[in-house]
């Protein structure tokens, strides 16, 4: 039975890959876009990071071309410039708590690697534990599992 639920699985994952998955697009565009705003200003490298993240993503490289993915980092962006647009972001996030465990993570770990452009800052550690408790990951251990560099005190 597990070995039929796992093609009935993979074979899901195939054609939302190809149809597009827009909440994951959302949640992981808008969880990008918290960090990117977080520390109140927005930089190349750290747009480029979060990009290249979205595309390193199955599911949305197949979904999803660069073009579209670049718009709704702008959006996501543009949201996230407000308390409310941040909510919102948050919002998208916490759209996946009922999704697999991997997939959550992965977009947590797409919006830690925008953090770690030059350490992660407090804010940035901030933003990244409203994150983290919007997919409902442990992002504390997701950190310490990945070759990323400590907050800046």
């Amino acid at each position: 039975m597990s070995f039929l639920k796992d093609i009935f699985g993979r074979l899901t994952q195939a054609v939302t890959a190809y149809a597009g998955d827009k909440g994951l697009m959302l949640a992981a565009v808008s969880a990008a876009a918290n960090v990117i705003v977080a520390d109140g200003e927005v930089a190349g490298a750290e747009f480029e990071t979060a990009l290249a993240g979205l595309k390193a993503n199955p599911i949305l490289e197949k979904g999803y071309d660069t073009l579209m993915l670049e718009a709704e980092l702008y959006d996501g962006i543009a949201r996230a410039r407000t308390r409310a647009g941040r909510a919102e972001n948050l919002r998208h996030a916490s759209a996946l708590a009922d999704r697999a465990q991997a997939l959550r993570e992965n977009v947590f770990l797409i919006a830690a690697d925008v953090a770690d452009q030059d350490g992660i800052s407090g804010i940035e550690a901030v933003a990244l534990a409203e994150i983290a408790a919007a997919l409902g990951v442990d992002g504390d251990a997701l950190l310490g599992a990945s070759p990323v560099r400590r907050p800046v005190p």
